[in-house]
């Protein structure tokens, strides 16, 4: 199977592997895991933060990242189609006491003039307007990179304005080797951000998220109320430190072997990209509705060896990693326009597919 439903399901490289089993270790939740306290400080110079706080995952440190800035009761504003919002079972409502006004993007991405009119006035009847999350880059946007000029603006008018924001910076490193633009770079407008491991760096698993001194303080104390707090992390965390040493410039493999897939979309008849351009290593496209739907078509890929995902019942997205190299996507780019083609002309019958249960996570 040639496997394109996400970059989670990378498995750790030999070389990583070695690296978790030779890792010096100690109990976390005491704070004495040294090869855990490596990885934070490196993750804080890294993305040019004073501290950060490691975790099983990225919902965890984005539902962290909310916490430390907001109390029960106040609100964020985050673009409609993030992660925060739509994928992590509304986390910050049932853990936090928290509202979230989502704001729909022109194109999954937020301009400071959709922003400026929604701050709450203080009012015994309102919630409190805390905070502002954005997502880079963003999943649903098909791995759009947010304009670095916008990010600067939103965030400055944020902290004019007396909100905190935070950065759910799962793909962050994708962004920062498409652009060329330094993850510290990127980070620097934020109060808080999230890195995740467990993407196209191809760890098992991990997350950090990253800040100020006090406020990653505080963030232990929420870890674990939260039940991230972990004992020998340092397994998972050698992990981690291997990838940021050799996974994040590889990153630019998995673009490129995106962009096959991409132009392979755009030479198909009955299939268009959405959107046209694609920055990193996600490719979301929709189907013909008079050829199959979404789920009809990942059905009929997968029965010739081609995993993907559908996003909705309109889209399919499709994710390049470290486990895909350029010659099994081109493969795979060949089987989808052999399938479109066979289902157009009626030589391939659509698999009846139960909708309501199919995928729509990360």
């Amino acid at each position: 199977m040639i496997d394109l439903r996400s970059d989670t399901v990378t498995k750790p490289t030999p070389a990583m592997l070695a690296a978790m089993t030779s890792a010096p270790l100690g109990d976390d939740v005491f704070d004495e895991d040294p090869t855990v306290h490596k990885l934070q400080e490196r993750v804080a110079e890294l993305l040019g933060k004073e501290a950060a706080v490691f975790a099983p995952s990225g919902t965890m440190t984005n539902q962290i990242g909310v916490r430390v800035h907001c109390q029960p009761g106040d609100e964020f504003l985050c673009e409609a189609g993030c992660h925060i919002y739509n994928y992590e079972q509304g986390a910050y409502a049932q853990l936090s006491g928290l509202a979230v006004r989502p704001v729909e993007g022109r194109e999954n991405i937020l301009h400071v003039d959709q922003l400026r009119d929604l701050i709450r006035g203080d009012n015994e009847h309102l919630v409190r307007t805390r905070l502002v999350c954005l997502e880079n880059t963003h999943n649903r946007g098909s791995g759009r990179v947010l304009p670095y000029d916008g990010v600067a603006e939103i965030c400055a008018w944020a902290h004019d304005n007396g909100l905190a924001t935070h950065l759910d910076g799962a793909r962050l490193f994708n962004a920062a080797v498409a652009t060329g633009i330094p993850a510290n770079e990127w980070a620097k407008h934020f109060d808080t951000v999230s890195v995740c491991f467990s993407k196209g760096l191809g760890c098992p698993i991990g997350s950090a998220l990253a800040g100020p001194a006090p406020l990653m303080k505080q963030a232990r104390r929420i870890r674990k109320l939260f039940g991230g707090g972990m004992r020998q992390a340092g397994v998972i965390a050698a992990a981690a430190l291997y990838a940021l040493d050799n996974h994040i410039e590889r990153l630019a493999e998995d673009h490129a072997a995106a962009q096959i897939l991409a132009d392979a979309v755009r030479a198909t008849s009955g299939l268009r990209l959405e959107p046209d351009t694609i920055d990193t290593n996600i490719i979301i496209f929709s189907v013909d509705p008079q050829i199959a739907t979404a789920h009809e078509f990942v059905a009929a890929l997968r029965a010739r060896g081609v995993l993907t995902l559908a996003v909705s019942k309109t889209r399919i997205r499709a994710v390049t990693h470290l486990d895909v190299d350029r010659a099994a996507v081109a493969r795979a780019a060949k089987i989808a326009q052999e399938t479109t083609a066979a289902l157009a002309d009626g030589k391939l019958h659509p698999a009846t597919v139960d909708e309501d249960s199919a995928a729509y996570g990360r």
